[in-house]
C-alpha cells in the first residue's frame, strides 16, 4: 500500500516577531534551520514545499542546502492562515480575546486554504512511497495534527509548535493516519528549543 511520509515544520525563529512585517529569520532561527537540514541530511524527499512568507522561505532554503537534488518550491497552501473559524463560546477568555483578532476575510479565507492543503498534503499517494517536507507555520501544523488523530477543531487553538520543531504523520490506504513524531527538537541544543512557545509552555 502506497504511502506519504508528511514531515512538517514550523520556521525558524523570526527576526523581531513583534513587527507586522515579515522581517525573516534570527540568528537563532539561521541556526535552528541549519541544524535541522543537517537532521535530515540523506532523507530521499521528493520535494521540499514552503509557504511564500519570507520567514519560511529563508527556513526551507537553510534545510535545503543539506537536502543536493531535492526541489524547492513556494506553496500557497503551506502560508499562515486562520484555520478554522472557531467560536469562542465556552472558550477561556484568552482565547476568544485571539480569535477575535481576525480579520472578516482571514475568517473567510483562511479555513479554505487550510483545507486545500490538507486535500494536497494529508492523504496518500496514488502510487509509490513519497516523503515531502512542509516549511510552515504553526497554525497549519496544528491543524494537520489534530486532522490526523480526529480531533476536535477548536483545539488548533492552544496546540503550539516549537521553531524548527519535526512533526511527522504517515498517510497510507490502509489505515487513518499516523502520527509518529511531534515537535522533535531532538536536533536542537538547549538553548535553541522552546522558541515560539508561550513562556509558560516552556520545560
Amino acid at each position: 500500500m502506497p504511502s506519504r511520509l508528511l514531515y512538517l515544520v514550523r520556521h525558524g525563529e523570526q527576526d523581531r516577531p513583534e513587527e507586522e512585517a515579515d522581517t525573516g529569520l534570527s540568528e537563532r532561527g539561521r541556526r535552528q534551520a541549519t541544524l535541522l537540514g543537517a537532521r535530515l541530511r540523506g532523507t530521499r524527499f521528493a520535494a521540499v514545499h514552503h509557504g511564500p512568507a519570507r520567514r519560511a522561505a529563508e527556513t526551507a532554503a537553510l534545510v535545503a542546502a543539506s537536502l543536493p537534488d531535492v526541489p524547492v518550491r513556494e506553496d500557497g497552501r503551506a502560508g499562515d492562515h486562520m484555520p478554522h473559524d472557531t467560536d469562542p463560546a465556552g472558550l477561556p477568555e484568552s482565547y476568544a480575546a485571539f480569535l477575535a483578532g481576525f480579520s472578516e476575510r482571514e475568517r473567510r479565507d483562511g479555513p479554505r486554504v487550510t483545507a486545500e492543503a490538507v486535500a494536497r498534503f494529508a492523504a496518500a499517494p496514488a502510487e509509490g512511497d513519497v516523503r515531502e517536507l512542509v516549511v510552515t507555520h504553526n497554525f497549519l501544523v496544528a491543524w494537520l495534527v489534530l486532522h490526523a488523530v480526529d480531533a476536535p477543531a477548536r483545539r488548533w487553538i492552544g496546540l503550539n509548535q516549537q521553531n524548527c520543531g519535526l512533526t511527522v504523520i504517515r498517510y497510507s490506504s490502509g489505515g487513518p493516519p499516523a502520527l509518529i513524531a511531534f515537535n522533535d527538537v531532538a536536533h536542537l541544543p538547549p538553548e535553541l528549543r522552546a522558541t515560539g512557545l508561550p513562556g509558560d509552555y516552556r520545560i
